[in-house]
């Protein structure tokens, strides 16, 4: 039976100049799209295992590049007789495990759907290389792929960034029942989130993910961690800022003051002469960077005046009025 041409390149729908990032979004697509545990179209495995061998081969620089050398000549389907010499060497194709997107990257435990084509190319020889110490090489006869990494959002706490807390995550899925029809699951896992851990960060659960096929290995769960807003701090990496009203007084002589922090309040120095919208720095008071390192609070000053005056209040004000030599509307701070 003559061998068919592979246009890798249609397969995934991208053009032969796509870069890495584009082929690997392409193929992320197709391959949830023709997943065999979520798709039950009769052509859906045979459509994964072909956006599983084009990926295979264009998201492997070396690979690649021996396919692009073929040339633009052949199209999909047609019949195919390599050039001279480029018959594949047998290729080993190494099992992975542990890795955090393998699914994605194309990384399956067995190959053997791939197509005579591929073989053609790069050889026909597959062979299982485990990554366990002393497991020996054994060949691949089934197949099975990797299940699919998934992605979830997290909301916690500016407190629970700072301390890190343990949170029940509620998983709802869909399993296939025992006549292949889909059936909703929910599953309770325990989510430990680390201190100091920042807005847009992912979390990896291992496993958590999609479930593999022909036996292959679950995918993984990546939760992106969103910050809730607080109502007295604002977030700037691992440095906190907050705002902190002050009397009048207490800008003109210099106080001792109680600021608010993620880990209880400390008393702050003001200066004498302090002005509204100054800022300060209370070093270690900002969210942990290290086993014993933290961020700062940054904390700025606002001169707040009292709405309401009792009559001493307005008496002792007027006083300061006619004695004071201060102008704030003039460069120099007093009055001519």
């Amino acid at each position: 039976m003559p061998i068919k041409f592979q246009d890798y390149y249609q397969i995934l729908g991208v053009e032969r100049t796509a870069v890495q990032e584009e082929i690997q979004k392409a193929y992320r697509k197709l391959a949830r799209k023709y997943h065999p545990d979520l798709n039950k179209a009769s052509d859906a495995e045979e459509n994964f295992k072909r956006v599983t061998e084009a990926y295979e081969v264009l998201k492997d620089p070396e690979k690649r590049k021996k396919y692009d050398t073929l040339g633009t000549r052949w199209r999909e389907g047609q019949d195919f007789t390599p050039p001279p010499g480029r018959e594949g060497e047998p290729f080993i194709f190494r099992q992975r495990s542990g890795s955090a997107a393998d699914f994605d990257r194309g990384n399956f435990s067995g190959t053997s759907g791939f197509s005579d084509f591929f073989e053609t190319i790069f050889g026909g020889r597959f062979r299982g290389s485990a990554t366990e110490p002393g497991s020996g090489e054994a060949e691949m006869n089934g197949w099975s792929a990797r299940g699919p990494d998934r992605e979830a959002e997290i909301t916690i706490s500016l407190e629970e960034v700072f301390h890190g807390a343990t949170k029940t995550l509620v998983l709802q899925s869909l399993a296939l029942g025992p006549e292949g029809q889909p059936l909703p699951q929910t599953k309770n896992i325990e989510v430990k989130i680390p201190p100091g851990v920042t807005h847009g960060t992912h979390i990896r659960l291992a496993g958590q993910g999609g479930p593999g096929i022909g036996g292959g290995p679950s995918g993984d769960l990546f939760l992106r961690v969103r910050i809730a807003p607080h109502p007295l701090f604002e977030l700037d990496g691992q440095d906190i800022s907050t705002t902190l009203a002050i009397a009048p007084w207490e800008a003109a002589l210099g106080a001792r003051v109680d600021v608010p922090t993620l880990d209880g309040s400390v008393k702050m120095t003001l200066p004498p002469g302090t002005q509204g919208g100054q800022r300060f720095r209370l070093r270690g008071k900002g969210l942990p960077t290290g086993e014993s390192e933290r961020g700062s609070l940054y904390v700025t000053v606002h001169i707040t005046v009292p709405r309401v005056l009792t009559a001493k209040e307005r008496d002792l004000f007027q006083q300061l009025q006619q004695h004071s030599t201060f102008d704030p509307r003039h460069t120099g701070e007093e009055r001519r």
